[in-house]
């Protein structure tokens, strides 16, 4: 079952529950990838209610019981992220794909703009400055949101860490993280156990782990310090790193304030690389890609 066809079942069937049970779907509803990646308890947990309860809500939804409804959920978050079936939608629909890319990258903008909390923020600079090492980790194409914060902690001069797959897995990698270490990992789905073991291991090895990801049911969550949300919807190819790149801009600008004197230093010294003849046009600008 696709997500719009579960989410329009969903809407057809609370209007006539009871209201504990209504509040159990309005959180499915809303709450979708959690839910189907989470064990009944933990649900039942946030709602405050039952797993009993959970089971009536899944058989008053019309199926046999809550592990049918969790298979459903499972299927429509997959399916969502799915290229393939991203191609088919927007093949069987019709849609103006450049207009809804657009419009969807505006909202991905504004909403992670809206999950951003300047107390987690201030945490970020602040356990970053404490850091030994930073550790960038990704994977695909949480690859290019890794790279892009490797880069600019690199040129303010701090000592970053670009973890990625190579000559060694992401474990063999953590091995080496120290308790004073921070790592910074961004994953999209589809999420990759190497990384949860990666982090996992870090995380043993006594370092601080900051995660960036759309949403809370990130296997990578369960070990995070401090956890920052990102909208990456898109109608084709998974997730958009628009919003994850956008957060990653905000968050180092941030820092480079708040480094003051080492940062301005780092990036004097990166304004006289760019005027290097050897290696760039003059006549182009000194602006950092």
């Amino acid at each position: 079952m696709e997500a719009e066809q579960l989410q329009a079942l969903f809407r057809e069937k609370v209007a006539g529950m009871p209201k504990k049970a209504r509040r159990v779907v309005e959180y499915l509803m809303m709450h979708m990838r959690e839910a189907a990646f989470r064990s009944i308890g933990d649900v039942a947990d946030d709602l405050g209610v039952s797993k009993a309860q959970m089971v009536r809500v899944s058989r008053l939804l019309g199926f046999d019981g809550y592990s049918g409804l969790k298979k459903a959920l499972q299927e429509a978050v997959l399916g969502q992220i799915n290229p393939a079936a991203m191609l088919a939608r927007v093949t069987n629909h019709r849609q103006d794909l450049p207009e809804t890319i657009h419009r969807l990258e505006h909202a991905n903008l504004d909403d992670t703009w809206s999950q951003i909390r300047p107390e987690n923020v201030s945490a970020f600079c602040s356990k970053l400055q404490e850091a030994d090492s930073i550790y960038c980790a990704g994977w695909g194409i949480s690859t290019l949101v890794a790279q892009s914060l490797f880069i600019r902690l690199r040129i303010m001069g701090m000592k970053a860490i670009l973890m990625t797959r190579s000559s060694m897995t992401l474990h063999e990698q953590a091995r080496g993280i120290g308790r004073k270490d921070v790592v910074v990992v961004c994953e999209l789905p589809s999420f990759v156990i190497e990384v949860t073991q990666a982090v996992e291991k870090a995380k043993m090895n006594g370092a601080g782990i900051i995660t960036i990801t759309d949403n809370a049911a990130a296997p990578i969550c369960r070990f995070s310090d401090l956890s920052f949300f990102v909208s990456a919807a898109s109608p084709m190819f998974g997730s958009s790193v628009i919003g994850p790149l956008f957060l990653v801009h905000i968050l180092t600008s941030v820092l480079a304030v708040n480094l003051g004197d080492s940062a301005r230093e780092a990036l004097e010294e990166q304004s006289r690389f760019l005027h290097d003849e050897r290696i760039f046009h003059p006549v182009f600008g000194l602006k950092y890609s």
